[in-house]
């Protein structure tokens, strides 16, 4: 077998190129934007693309060339399984929905009129979401219905934009002042109230929808299960000071393991197994102790400890170390 990689900065292909190289294993890169990238396969049985959701190109045809090598026969990953519901959180909804995985309570409108009803009688506080986002983007605390309102007018009228600019700095200079970036990232932050990230002018708008979840509260932090074929390894993140917010906190609670909950886990498996999910990232948060998924992702990032904590097999088995 010879395997295709697209090499990227922000992807696991060093990894899987030092993988290769270490093992023998045939390998070549590749540029999955050429134009003929097409007839570049036709000497490898797979491809390996770490595609990235903040990138504009990616956005654009990511998954129609994987998808498309899969059904030529060709092994991709991430595979349609894996990837089709990456950075959508209505599709999402609906798959863990028509599973029954334990999924937090979810609502999604498509008109105005029915949103506006369902947000007479619902309780609040709730969580607002678009439906791409990560590291906690577009995600907004809504605490009465006639906030929920207002954004309902605003996604049935002029949307709003993929990046929050405002909220992107605000989380740039909380890291800043606790030493896990540069002063330079903040500005780079402040750059983009003026030059829109690209990925975002691509996309354009999210409108014509609107999307809620319930606010589950007293939790902390949140359980990140990282799933990678038939191991499993977890974090817990803290949540940001006067904040409910934890993906994207870089906030680490504690390095035990023995903290992750074993449920959550199972889960984990479970839902990966039902979904022949190739790699997956939980996010969980617990409701009088259970957990529940919030969402999850077929890309993740990871604190480095979690490569010298270990990782549990399919039978809730720890294996400590590397």
């Amino acid at each position: 077998m010879k395997i295709a990689i697209h090499s990227s900065t922000v992807s696991f292909s060093d990894k899987w190129i030092t993988y290769c190289q270490e093992r023998s294993i045939p390998y070549k890169t590749v540029n999955c934007y050429d134009t003929d990238i097409i007839s570049q396969l036709d000497d490898c049985d797979a491809l390996m693309w770490h595609h990235y959701h903040k990138s504009e190109k990616d956005t654009l045809f990511a998954k129609q060339l994987l998808f498309s090598l899969e059904m030529s026969g060709k092994i991709v990953f991430p595979d349609f399984r894996t990837g089709w519901h990456f950075d959508d959180k209505l599709g999402q909804k609906y798959l863990l929905e028509a599973i029954d995985a334990p999924l937090v309570p979810s609502v999604a409108f498509y008109s105005k009129q029915e949103a506006f009803q369902w947000a007479k009688n619902a309780t609040f506080p709730k969580v607002f979401k678009l439906r791409r986002g990560s590291s906690s983007g577009n995600v907004r605390m809504i605490k009465s219905a006639d906030v929920a309102k207002r954004y309902i007018n605003r996604a049935f009228g002029r949307g709003f934009g993929q990046h929050d600019a405002w909220g992107d700095i605000s989380d740039r200079w909380r890291l800043y002042k606790t030493g896990k970036v540069k002063l330079k990232k903040v500005f780079d932050g402040f750059a983009r109230l003026v030059f829109p990230i690209p990925y975002a002018r691509i996309l354009g708008k999210d409108r014509g929808y609107i999307y809620f979840q319930d606010f589950i509260p007293d939790n902390t932090h949140d359980i990140r299960i990282n799933y990678v074929f038939n191991k499993c390894f977890g974090s817990r993140r803290g949540v940001r000071p006067g904040d409910f917010r934890a993906s994207g906190s870089m906030i680490v609670v504690d390095k035990d393991m023995a903290n992750i909950p074993l449920k959550a886990i199972q889960i984990a498996f479970d839902v990966a197994n039902k979904l022949k999910l190739q790699t997956a990232a939980f996010d969980f948060v617990l409701k009088d102790g259970e957990p529940l998924i919030v969402e999850l992702s077929y890309g993740f990032g990871y604190p480095s400890y979690q490569f010298e904590v270990g990782y549990w097999d399919d039978s809730l088995e720890y294996h400590p170390g590397s």
